[in-house]
């Protein structure tokens, strides 16, 4: 069972090198809400809970990966937790965070969480994490 883990490791696997392939340079990310976002972003820290063998963690990440990239964002700056089918990893922080489907992105300042996607945006990836970082 895998714990934490990188974009590079994670997209060196042929499920998601594959996906990656694909939703990476079709996704196209909102201009106007990534100039929002960047700023929205500093002091935050972000969690992914992932799984290799999961259909949305293969769309997904990649697509959080090409907001990144637009953004000039380090990609390391979301710390990935991989998960087994059970939803389960190694140190017990899926029960500790309430992970019940993947892939979570949860988003912290200070140690406190702001909010989660689930899985799927309800709208885009960026206009969710817009939505949460803005949310007082």
């Amino acid at each position: 069972m895998l714990n934490e883990c990188n974009a590079e490791g994670i997209f060196s696997i042929a499920l998601m090198k594959d996906r990656y392939d694909i939703e990476y340079p079709i996704y196209e990310p909102d201009a106007e809400l990534l100039m929002q976002l960047k700023a929205e972003l500093v002091n935050k820290s972000i969690l992914i809970f992932l799984g290799t063998w999961c259909g949305d963690s293969q769309k997904q990440l990649p697509r959080f990966y090409k907001i990144l990239d637009a953004l000039q964002l380090d990609r390391n700056l979301p710390t990935l937790i991989c998960v087994d089918e059970m939803k389960k990893d190694e140190k017990g922080l899926t029960e500790k965070m309430n992970i019940v489907s993947v892939p979570t992105f949860i988003f912290l300042e200070n140690g406190q969480e702001l909010g989660r996607i689930t899985e799927s945006p309800l709208g885009t990836l960026e206009s969710d994490m817009i939505e949460i970082l803005t949310k007082k």
